[in-house]
């Protein structure tokens, strides 16, 4: 089966636009006040269905952690982040992902694995020096 050819709409282009530019890693909502402001009369629901379309055309990842909410990523590309249990940040960690541990996975469970996602969790450095 393909995958359904997505057009860019302008609601997805300024979504992408906000995300790309964000210096963190968004939730819907915070994503939905930046777009607001340029295009007034969209709405939640409308940018909760372009984040899922994004992510479906692989423009962007989305960071779900469980029931509670997800944060969304403007670089698709297979990359590790730190979480601060204390202050909920999200950050990207500079280092090469290991696809070594791919191939390891894939030994593991006689399968064949294409991407992994690793998260690190602790205490930011500003959450550190207070």
């Amino acid at each position: 089966m393909g995958q359904k050819k997505r057009r860019m709409t302008k609601q997805r282009k300024k979504i992408l636009q906000v995300l790309r530019e964000a210096d963190c890693h968004p939730t819907a909502d915070w994503i939905y006040d930046q777009v607001k402001e340029e295009i007034p009369n969209i709405s939640l629901g409308t940018v909760y269905r372009n984040l899922n379309v994004l992510k479906e055309m692989g423009e962007i990842m989305e960071l779900n952690y469980g029931s509670d909410y997800s944060r969304f990523d403007g670089n698709p590309e297979n990359h590790y982040h730190f979480n601060c249990m204390e202050c909920g940040a999200v950050e990207d960690v500079d280092m090469e992902v290991e696809e070594a541990m791919n191939q390891h996975a894939a030994e593991r469970v006689n399968g064949k694995v294409n991407h992994h996602r690793t998260e690190f969790f602790g205490r930011c450095e500003e959450c550190l020096e207070e």
